[in-house]
This record gives structure tokens, sequence and C-alpha cells, in this order.
């Protein structure tokens, strides 16, 4: 009896085992098979281009800043759901090349919603302007277009809207997911300790609505961000100083007939989305069946060129992308960073450094750890200049701030010089739940802190000393990096978040201008030659595809993790799950949402 029960153990385990080797291969078939297939589709890709080409910029999905190695839904990969996505890099390069390629005649923009943030939204605008500078012909079409797409697609120099479509340009909104009502409704509480007037991170977690101080705030951000984008698309598509402005007043862009916005020049013509292909075909000398639209893809090949990394005239460009913390997932992890800028900084053949900021903040303690790892970069006599993104804000522009020349985008949102401390506590939700917490410790504060009850008065001082130290920290290391005074720093602080243009009148960025403008500036701060020097992008990107599905890191599909929580905003409720699991000390600027 006893050996039967062991052989059938031994039996299920064996068959198990063969199952489970049965669908790696299986997997790995088909990865196999689908990247051969991805090989062979840029292979295609690659073939068509030929002369008389017109390469076809689709503005629709996210953008994302640059390549990453994300996790693998192999789910999707098994049903040959697989996309790369688009990122700005991509896109700028492509436009780059297409701009010197004698195969690129034209330059056809289709509008579809794309997703994006304003500096990267800016930053492909100003790479279609460039690509103009060729002299060869910009075209845009849209059946309706968002204002993300018409920023881009007025530069346009000619730009078609679907006789049924509409022009949905109505300014910046932003919206800011105030949870205190959620959380009371968890039975969670929270203890804020702050530094800063406009330090209002801490906001959607306490409060209802928006403070005084938080809505001014961003009521000046974003004011200067849209006289931006207005003046530039008046600009462009030669309207009167203000008539923007004048026609959003008076309601008639949102609901009027496309017509109407030809007769107001901000539209040319209205044409049906079939008609592109003939007019394409005239501008390329050939019949409409037979225009060879190319996608960016295949000016710059299946994988992009990160640089040559055994060059010895390197010009390292490093992404710092993300929340910054110091936990394996994090967007910016210090524990990876912080050995990737000191191996730059030991490597010989790395004579310069641009760091690509683009962050909203996140822990004091990542911060601090990236921040000190520059410094040593800069001991090295290394130039160091800092490029900013969309956001380069709090602990973003406390990794920023010593850098040897800041450049930002003029949409870039930085500043936010400040510190908080949250400290939850869950006592509410244990009781909702039925648990009761029982400790037994040797001293007042063994268990401090804990999720468990509130922090009593003299803890709530030790810690309002801790912001407080940290506070000054932030702005010490700004006041050297900027060469400013600890006093003019502090008059912009206050966890005050400021737009680039205005950043650049309170000297806390250097110049406005793109990621290409800091390299140039580092090349020749290291006394290199123009074209005498290799760009490269780190870190190294890696499609480490089988790794990542033998691996533990294959999370669970999105759509079992939203079925977990029925009947819930999913974005608060990771947000809610954010909180409770970060450190109690964040450099982090309010989280709200542009609408572009």
């Amino acid at each position: 009896m006893l050996k039967r029960f062991f052989f059938n153990l031994l039996s299920s385990f064996v068959g198990a085992w063969i199952a489970l080797v049965l669908f790696v291969m299986a997997l790995v078939i088909s990865v196999v098979g689908f990247v051969g297939a991805l090989g062979a589709m840029s292979g295609s890709e690659s073939a068509s281009l030929k002369k008389h080409s017109v390469l076809k910029l689709d503005l629709s999905g996210i953008i994302e800043e640059t390549e990453t190695n994300a996790e693998l839904d192999y789910i999707s990969l098994l049903q040959g759901n697989v996309e790369r996505p688009k990122t700005l890099r991509s896109l700028v390069e492509a436009l780059k090349e297409a701009k010197a390629n004698k195969n690129i005649d034209v330059l056809y923009i289709e509008c579809n919603g794309v997703s994006a943030s304003l500096a990267t939204v800016n930053a492909l605008r100003e790479a279609v302007a460039d690509f103009k500078k060729s002299g060869k012909p910009v075209y845009a079409y849209g059946d309706n277009l968002s204002t993300a797409d018409y920023f881009i697609a007025s530069q346009a120099d000619s730009l078609f809207l679907n006789p049924g479509g509409e022009l949905h340009l109505s300014g910046l909104s932003g919206t800011t997911l105030y949870m205190k009502g959620l959380f009371d409704k968890l039975g969670v509480q929270f203890q804020v300790i702050k530094v800063g007037t406009f330090k209002s991170a801490v906001e959607p977690y306490i409060l209802n609505e928006m403070s005084g101080p938080a809505r001014a705030q961003l009521d000046t951000l974003y004011g200067n961000l849209w006289n931006y984008v207005a003046a530039d698309i008046a600009r462009t598509r030669q309207l009167k100083a203000g008539r923007l402005n004048e026609l959003m007043a008076d309601g008639k862009l949102m609901l009027s007939p496309a017509k109407d916005l030809v007769a107001e020049k901000l539209v040319d013509r209205v044409i049906y989305k079939r008609e592109i292909d003939h007019i394409m075909a005239r501008l390329t000398g050939c019949d409409a069946d037979e225009v060879n639209y190319v996608e960016p893809s295949t000016l710059t090949g299946a994988t992009l060129d990160l640089g040559s990394y055994t060059s010895s005239k390197q010009i390292a460009v490093l992404y710092a992308t993300g929340d910054i913390a110091e936990t394996p997932g994090a967007g910016i992890n210090c524990e990876k960073l912080v050995p990737e800028i000191v191996k730059l900084a030991d490597d010989k053949n790395v004579k310069g450094l641009v760091l690509r900021v683009n962050s909203p903040g996140g822990s004091v303690f990542g911060s601090e750890q990236i921040g000190e790892a520059l410094d040593y970069f800069k001991s090295t006599g290394k130039p160091f200049a800092v490029s900013m993104g969309d956001y380069a804000a709090s602990g973003g522009y406390w990794i920023s701030c010593t850098a040897d020349r800041i450049f930002a985008d003029p949409l870039t949102i930085t500043g936010s010089i400040g510190i908080f401390g949250l400290l939850p506590n869950v006592s509410g939700l244990a009781s909702k739940v039925g648990v009761n917490p029982q400790t037994v410790s040797t001293n007042p504060s063994s268990d401090y802190p804990t999720l468990f009850k509130p922090l009593d008065d003299g803890q709530l001082a030790q810690m309002q000393l801790m912001i407080e130290r940290g506070y000054d920290q932030f702005i010490t290391r700004v006041a050297t990096g900027r060469k400013m005074s600890k006093e003019e720093v502090k008059r912009i602080a206050e966890g005050r978040v400021w737009d680039a243009q205005t950043a650049l009148k309170i000297k806390l960025v250097d110049q406005l201008g793109s990621l290409a403008d800091a390299a140039k500036w580092v090349a020749k701060k290291a006394d290199m030659k123009a074209d005498d020097y290799d760009v490269v992008v780190y870190p190294q990107f890696k499609q480490e595809w089988l790794d990542m599905i033998l691996s533990n890191s294959v999370s669970l599909p999105q759509q079992l993790t939203e079925a977990l929580q029925p009947g819930m905003d999913q974005m608060m409720v990771r947000e809610a799950q954010r909180v409770l699991s970060t450190r109690p000390a964040q450099a982090r600027m309010m989280p709200f949402r542009v609408r572009f």
C-alpha cells in the first residue's frame, strides 16, 4: 500500500515536470517564431524603402520617453499581440534620418489621438519643424483633432480635416484625484509632516478638495504653459495674436463645423481620408494605389541604434525616467542607477554625461543616493549636463540641480523644492476586517514606525526635525549647484512647481533646449569636435525575453488585477497601494495629470 502511494506520488511528480518542460518548450518555440517573424517583418520594411517614399507618422496611443526593459506579458506574446511601443527617442531619430534620406519625399502626419505629456509633444513638434528645414513638404490629416494632435500637426504645410470632423481645442486642464473619502471608507488615516507652503503632494490623501495655494500655483503654471502653446500655434498657422483664445472664449471651436475652421485658418482644407492617397501620389509622382508609405521603424531599424559601447569617444546619455525609489520595478531604482553612474565616471571611454530626467520625484533616500553618485561623476572633471523631459520636479530636481548646465523643454514642469512625510495609520482598516494587533515591546518606540497606531507628540516632533533637516539639505544642494544663496533658493522653493520658461528666469535652469542640444554642449565642453564623438545610450537596453518568461518577474495580467477590486477606481486603488508601500520621507511633486 505504501509502495503504491509513493509510486503514484512519483508518477504525478514526473508527470507535472514533463508538462512543465513541454510548456516551456512550446513557449520557447513561440518566442523563437515570434522573434523570427519580427526579423522578417523588419527586413521586409527595410526592403520597402525606395525612391519617392512617404514617411507616415501615426499620432496614436502613448508615446514613451525611451525603450525600457519592461516585463513581458507572455499571454500576449503567445497570441501574437506584442507591439513595439512608440518612444520619443525613436520618433525623433526617424524624423532626423528622413530629413537627410533621399528616398523620403514627404512627411505625412496622421492624427489619431496621441497620448503624451506637454514636453514630449513639443519635442516631437520641434522634430517636425527640423524636418521641414530639408525643404520637403509636410502634410497632416485627422478625422478629428485633439489638442496634442493639433499642436504637432500645426507645423504642417497643409493641414486637412474630415468634413464631419471636429477640432477639440479647449486649452489645458489638470485633474488631481483627492482620495480622503476613499481612505476614510477603508479606515486609513494619515499624519503629515512637511516643509513648504506649496508642497501640496500630500493633499490628495488628507483633503477632499484642493487648497488655495495648490490651486494658485497650478493656475499660474497652466496659464504659462498654455500661453506658449497658443502663441506657437498662432505663429505657425499665421493667426493674429490672441485670436485662438478669442475663438475658444466664444465656444466656436469645439462644436464648429469643419468648413468654419477653414475660414478661421485653423485648417487648410476639409477632405475625406481616401483623398490622401491621391495627394501623396501627386507629390511623389506615382499612382494612388502605389504610394509607398514607410513607418518610422523602417528608418531606425527593428532595434534603435543606441551607439557604440566600445567607442573611445563617448558622450553618455543616461535615462532617469519615472518615480525615484530603491525597490525592484521602480521607474528610477537607485540601487541600479547609482552603479551605472559610477561605472560611467570610471570609464575612460566616456568623456561626458547627459542625464535625461523625466521624473516627478520620489524617495528622499533614493534621490540622495543618486545625487551623491552624480557628485562623484563631477569629481572626475568630466562635463555633466541635464536634459529635462516632461517633469524634473522635487526629487527629479534634486538629482538635476548640480549639473554644469541644465537644459529644459519650454513645456517642462520643474522645481517643487520641498520634502514631506506621510505616515499611514491603518488601525481602522484592521478593525473593519476583524484584525486586532497586539504588540509586546521593550521600549516605548520599539515598534516605531507602525501602521497600527498614530505617532505620539514626541515622535511627531522628531519626524518634523528629520523633514526639516532634509529640506535644508535640499536647499543647500540647490544653492551650491545653482550658485545661489540659500535665501534666494528659499524664495523660489516652498514646494512650488514652475514651468521651464519661468524656471529659466529664476535660474533653476540654464537654457531652453533639447536632448540633442545638451549632448552637443557636453561634447564641446569635453573639447570634442563636431561629429567626432558617439552619443551612447545608457542603461543598455536588452530584450531578455526568455529570461523574463522563466523568472518570477512576470506579473499577473492586468485584467486579473482589476477583477480583484470590483467597483473601485483602479487608478485610485493603485495609488493607495503605492502610498502604503513607500518610505515616509518623500521629495515628490503633487500627483496631477495635465489634460492636453
